[in-house]
């Protein structure tokens, strides 16, 4: 069974066009944050790289509590163990990313699942199966670790190293070669 897109939340009455209903003020401010609530790590830094992101992403690991903390953290802890060069990264107002030669991987909290989405995962071999998601594109392809599963380790480890692997394969400088003479 094939998935269809999601329709966006806006629902019409027949006979009404979007141009009939009214428009919302651009100009209206959102009202202020409620007392004692915590802002996202990431919305003070749009970017960071080594130290300043790995404390980011240690500050967004304890931010989200459960399972998805445990989940990101232990995914953490698997890149590391994969690659000790990977470089940590915080990206597009709070996203972690591992990167070597490029992106790896980024890894994102939703209420249901944890993604672990590979920039050039449609070129990486997966012989245990464990891209599940985004799965119809190109480029990339995901991970979606539910509350209750686990990932297996050594599939994710070779899957780290392919991908950097790939990274390496695709930055290296083309020869020069002068063709046919």
């Amino acid at each position: 069974m094939a998935l269809k897109p999601k329709r966006s939340g806006l629902s019409l009455d027949k006979g009404t066009s979007r141009a009939s209903k009214p428009r919302k003020s651009a100009t209206k401010s959102k009202s202020p944050p409620k007392a004692g609530a915590k802002a996202k790590p990431g919305a003070e830094a749009k970017r960071a790289t080594g130290k300043a992101a790995s404390r980011l992403i240690d500050e967004r690991i304890r931010s989200l509590g459960g399972w998805r903390a445990e989940t990101l953290a232990e995914v953490r802890r698997i890149i590391h163990e994969a690659d000790p060069d990977i470089m940590e990264e915080w990206k597009w107002m709070g996203t972690p990313v591992w990167s070597h030669a490029g992106n790896v991987c980024t890894g994102e909290a939703y209420k249901q699942v944890v993604k672990l989405t590979f920039a050039r995962g449609a070129s990486l071999e997966d012989p245990r199966g464990l891209f599940n998601s985004s799965l119809e594109g190109n480029t990339r392809r995901a991970i979606d670790i539910r509350e209750g599963e686990m990932l297996d380790p050594e599939a994710f480890k070779a899957l780290i190293r392919a991908a950097v692997a790939e990274n390496l394969r695709s930055s290296a400088p083309k020869s020069q070669g002068r063709g046919r003479t």
